[in-house]
């Protein structure tokens, strides 16, 4: 057997391998020789099966086998000696010659390797690392917002205004037209919330129950919906009925809500104070770990094979579809380009590329201890953490979802010591991106 490795590219690799048409038909010979005297033939005693017959019924399934394993066998051998790290699974081999008259059997496998990674230097790049306080303010802001979260709602007789819940019946026309999420019957929301375009919220405020009103609103350019973006839309209005907020009372009935059993106010703060502190641990390792992932592409070079690219573009796809799946939607209706998800699949597959490599360079494989402390740290959010830290390893596929995360905490605190850290103090609302502000 023979072979011969061309490189058309970095990545690619082209291997032509020749195997001996005699030495498969001697293969093939020897285990047809070792079948005669097992096989059962009627009309022939066990073992006296003519070798002529037996070559008849079974030598072509015993040729294509032979010669698949040799194909095979050569073809691991080969990647061996050239010391190629192959992307996935080759199994697909191009015949250019069948062996005819006697001749040789040549195949052509074509098929991808791992790059080769270097790291930069990343000394000369700097990260913002988030400094927040959790004081007595954020404890008292979050009490506000979770006051408002579980208000009661009380009707009256009077103009909405910004904090009520309104019930509308609306209709909106694009040049005469209707269009998608424009019509509403019976239609409830919260003023100030965001739900709804704060144009339309401000054009309810004021209204009285019964009262209707026309009025022009213009959609952003950036509007989500692509066929209504940038357009001008009138609206009819009808206010069915509007209900003011009633909050509740910070006491023990409030805490025993929150899941604070014996009603202790005390307590309650310092478990929200708590809740804002792992929160704002959680996000400012989040934000450190993207500024370091962004830190690595920037400061590494290598190609990255299509094959990962392609797989990681198929399994965004489908994460996508069954997002929208399982928010109702028909997702054989909606067209979804795999060509949308491939710069995303390309960061990520470098990105794991340059992960699995500094874990190798530096040691930075996961410990038991470090996945224990990490599912205990997660399960102290929950009721009863120690059903939430069975739950988790009791299945070795979310344990493995555990360790991919804390391999990439053990490359950010490495990444860390190499970098340099500016810290940057901030707004607990502003880490969390939204506003603890009281109704």
């Amino acid at each position: 057997m023979q072979s011969n490795v061309e490189n058309p590219n970095i990545l690619e690799r082209n291997l032509d391998i020749s195997i001996s048409q005699e030495k498969v038909q001697a293969e093939v010979n020897e285990r047809l020789k070792r079948l005669a005297t097992k096989i059962k033939i009627q009309g022939f005693r066990p073992g006296k099966v003519p070798l002529k017959i037996v070559s008849q019924q079974y030598g072509a399934k015993l040729h294509e086998e032979v010669l698949g394993e040799m194909l095979q066998k050569h073809f691991k051998e080969a990647v061996q000696q050239q010391n190629l790290r192959i992307v996935g699974s080759s199994t697909y081999f191009e015949t250019k010659s069948a062996g005819e008259n006697g001749a040789d059997y040549e195949f052509s496998v074509k098929f991808e390797v791992y790059p080769d990674i270097t790291v930069g230097d990343l000394t000369a790049s700097s990260v913002n690392r988030p400094v927040v306080n959790i004081g007595d303010k954020e404890v008292e802001k979050t009490l506000q917002v979770l006051r408002k979260q579980r208000a009661q709602f009380i009707s009256v007789d009077r103009p909405a205004a910004l904090g009520d819940r309104v019930n509308i019946d609306y209709e909106g026309l694009i040049d005469g037209n209707s269009f998608r999420g424009g019509t509403a019957q019976d239609f409830t929301l919260v003023l100030g919330d965001g739900y709804i375009l704060e144009d339309f919220e401000n054009a309810i405020a004021g209204m009285s129950i019964g009262q209707e009103k026309s009025f022009q609103m213009a959609f952003p350019a950036d509007y989500h919906d692509k066929d209504i973006a940038g357009k001008t839309a009138t609206f009819n209005i009808k206010l069915n009925n509007v209900e003011e907020p009633v909050l509740a009372e910070i006491d023990g009935e409030f805490a025993k809500s929150l899941g604070i059993q014996d009603g202790d106010t005390q307590k309650m703060h310092e478990e929200i104070r708590l809740s804002l502190e792992r929160e704002a641990f959680q996000r400012t390792r989040a934000k450190l770990k993207e500024q370091i992932m962004q830190c690595l592409l920037e400061n590494t070079t290598c190609q990255v094979p299509k094959t990962l690219v392609e797989q990681e573009a198929q399994h965004l796809m489908q994460d996508a579809k069954n997002n929208l799946a399982a928010q109702g939607a028909r997702t054989e209706d909606i067209s979804l380009p795999l060509d949308s998800f491939r710069e995303r699949a390309e960061r990520r597959v470098k990105l794991g590329l340059i992960l699995g490599e500094l874990v190798k360079l530096h040691n930075l494989n996961v410990k038991p201890d470090q996945v224990r402390k990490y599912v205990e740290y997660y399960a102290q959010s929950y009721e009863n953490p120690e059903q939430v830290m069975k739950w988790h390893y009791a299945s070795p596929e979310r344990l493995q979802e555990i360790e991919a995360l804390v391999v990439e905490d053990n490359v950010v605190s490495w990444a860390l010591d190499q970098v340099n850290v500016v810290d940057q103090e901030i707004a607990f609302e502003d880490l969390m991106g939204y506003s603890h502000t009281a109704a």
